[in-house]
C-alpha cells in the first residue's frame, strides 16, 4: 500500500476553555455569581475591584512602559486541546442568602424549598409549543421520572397501559413527547438508562464538536466494549488510534449519565435583582444592577512584575494568573451584555404588563426571544434561569414573563398568565351570595373572546389557590 499526503479543508466548532467558562457563568444566579467572583479575587493575584472613588494615579504610575510588551507576547487564546481544570480551578458554590433590599408579595409568597426535578420539568413544558394531548402526554411522562436520577422508573408499555383506552395513544407519539421532554433542562432527563441519557447529550452537541460522531458510534454499536474498558477491541470497532481513542473517551467523561442529580430541592437564597427597570421620559429604561455586576481589573502592579522577574517558574505563573483574569473579565461581560439584551427584548414585549398588570400580559416563548436577540434557545433558557427583574411593580423572574398561549375568537392569542389574572379579578368582584363557578367563569371569557375550557379555569383557579363556588359561598347578612 502506497502512503499519501492529503490535505483537507473543513470547520468545525471546538468547547475551548474560555466557551465552556462563559457557558457556566451564563446560568449563575447572582449570588452564585458573588461567590464565583469572591473566590477568583481570593486566588488570583492580577485581579481586583474597580473603585470609582480611588484615585487612578498610584495605579497609573505602577505600570512600567515595558508592561504592553509583556502583554503582547501572552496568547488571547490557549490552544483547543487545554482542559479547562488545568488552567482554572475555579468552583461555584451557593453564597449563604442575604437580606434582599425590598420585599414584595411575590417573593414572600415563595416556598420554603424548591419544587424538585418534576416541577422543574413541569414549569418547562409550559413553554413548549405542545398541544394540550402532547402536554397531557408530558406530565404522565414526568410523573415516571426519579426525582434523584432523573431516570424513567417505567418502560413504554407500563406508561401506555396509565392511559384510558379510549384516549387512542401510540407508542410512538409517546416516543415523540419523551424526546422533547429528554432535550429540557437537564438534557439527557427522563432516559431509560445511562446510555440513552449520554446518548442525547451527545446529540445536543454540535455537529462540529471533535469526536461526537465516535462517542456515539461506541455508545449504540459497541457498549460492552465500553463498560468493559477493552480500549483495543474500541480501536478496532471505531477504526481509530489510541491517542484518538483516549480523546473519545475524554468527551464522553464530560457528560452526566445521571442529569436529574442535578436538580435538587434545597432552601432558596435571598432574591437580588439582576436588572432594574423603570420609566424615565414615558418609555421604559432597563439597566444592570450595580450590585449584581461587580467590575473587574487587572492588578497594573502585578502585570508589569510579568517583565521584572528573571525566575522562570515565576513568570510562567504570572502569566498563567494574568490569562485567567483576561478570561474571566471577558466573560463577565459578555454575560452582562446577553442579561440586558435578553432583559430589554422582554420588556419591549411586555411593555403592556408593566404599564396596566397581569391582565395585559402577552403570550411568550423562548424562540421569540431567541430570534430577537439571535441566540440559540439554549443560551435563553440559561440566562433566564434563576435571573430577576425589579420592576414597580414588583421583582420577578425572568421566566414569570414568558406563558403558554391560549386562542382568542378573532384568531389570535392570549397569554396564559393573563387569563389567570383576569380569572382571579372576576372571582374578587362577584358576588359572594352568588359565586361563579368554573362554567360560568368560562362563559363570560368566551363572550369576551377568549376559548377555554371549564376544567383549564378549574386548574388556573387551583394554581391560585381559591376555593370551589361551593367553598365560597357566604350565606345572606352574614
Amino acid at each position: 500500500m502506497k502512503q499519501t499526503l492529503q490535505l483537507h479543508l473543513g470547520q468545525q466548532l471546538t468547547m475551548t476553555p474560555q466557551l465552556q467558562q462563559a457557558i457556566r457563568l451564563l446560568q449563575l444566579s447572582s449570588m452564585e455569581l458573588r461567590t464565583e467572583i469572591q473566590q477568583a479575587l481570593e486566588s488570583n493575584l492580577m485581579l481586583e475591584l474597580e473603585d470609582d472613588d480611588a484615585p487612578q494615579d498610584e495605579a497609573d504610575e505602577a505600570q512600567p512602559e515595558t508592561e504592553p510588551a509583556a502583554e503582547a507576547d501572552i496568547p488571547e487564546d490557549l490552544p483547543v486541546d487545554t482542559t479547562w481544570d488545568a488552567i482554572y480551578e475555579g468552583s461555584t458554590a451557593v453564597g449563604a442568602a442575604e437580606e434582599a433590599g425590598s420585599q414584595h408579595e411575590l417573593i414572600d409568597n415563595r416556598p420554603a424549598s424548591s419544587p424538585g426535578l418534576q416541577q422543574h420539568l413541569l414549569d418547562q413544558i409550559q413553554l413548549e409549543a405542545l398541544t394540550g394531548r402532547e402536554r397531557t402526554i408530558a406530565e404522565v411522562i414526568i410523573d415516571a421520572v426519579d426525582e434523584e436520577t432523573g431516570c424513567l422508573t417505567q418502560g413504554i408499555d407500563d406508561l401506555l397501559a396509565g392511559y384510558p383506552a379510549d384516549a387512542a395513544i401510540g407508542a410512538e407519539e409517546l416516543e415523540a413527547v419523551l424526546r422533547k421532554i429528554q432535550r429540557l433542562d437537564p438534557v439527557g432527563v427522563a432516559a431509560r438508562n445511562p446510555q440513552e441519557a449520554l446518548c442525547v447529550q451527545l446529540e445536543q452537541l454540535p455537529t462540529g464538536t471533535p469526536w461526537r460522531d465516535e462517542a456515539l458510534r461506541a455508545l449504540h454499536d459497541h457498549p460492552s466494549l465500553l463498560a468493559e474498558r477493552n480500549h483495543a477491541g474500541l480501536c478496532r470497532a471505531l477504526g481509530i488510534e489510541a491517542e484518538e481513542l483516549e480523546a473519545t473517551l475524554a468527551l464522553l467523561q464530560h457528560l452526566d449519565p445521571r442529569p436529574g442529580a442535578q436538580i435538587s430541592a434545597t432552601t432558596p437564597e435571598a432574591v437580588i435583582p439582576d436588572v432594574l427597570i423603570s420609566r424615565r421620559d414615558g418609555a421604559w429604561q432597563v439597566e444592570l444592577n450595580p450590585e449584581t455586576a461587580p467590575r473587574l481589573r487587572i492588578n497594573a502592579y502585578y502585570a508589569s512584575l510579568i517583565q521584572r522577574t528573571d525566575q522562570k517558574a515565576d513568570k510562567h505563573c504570572l502569566r498563567n494568573h494574568l490569562q485567567e483574569a483576561r478570561w474571566l473579565i471577558k466573560s463577565l461581560r459578555s454575560r452582562n451584555e446577553t442579561l440586558l439584551k435578553v432583559a430589554s427584548a422582554i420588556v419591549e414585549r411586555q411593555h403592556g404588563f408593566l404599564d396596566h398588570g397581569e391582565e395585559a400580559m402577552r403570550p411568550l416563548v423562548l424562540r421569540e426571544i431567541a430570534e430577537a436577540v439571535e441566540m440559540h434557545e439554549s443560551t435563553i433558557s440559561r440566562i433566564t434561569t434563576n435571573k430577576y427583574m425589579h420592576t414597580p411593580r414588583g421583582t420577578f423572574e425572568f421566566k414569570y414573563f414568558f406563558s403558554s398561549h391560549v386562542p382568542t375568537s378573532d384568531g389570535g392569542e392570549a397569554s396564559a398568565t393573563a387569563i389567570r389574572a383576569r380569572v382571579r379579578r372576576l372571582i374578587q368582584e362577584e358576588d359572594r351570595t352568588k359565586p361563579l363557578s368554573d362554567s360560568a367563569i368560562a362563559r363570560i371569557l368566551q363572550e369576551e373572546g377568549i376559548q377555554v375550557a371549564r376544567r383549564t379555569i378549574a386548574k388556573y383557579r387551583e394554581s391560585l389557590a381559591i376555593a370551589s363556588s361551593a367553598e365560597r359561598k357566604e350565606t345572606p347578612g352574614r
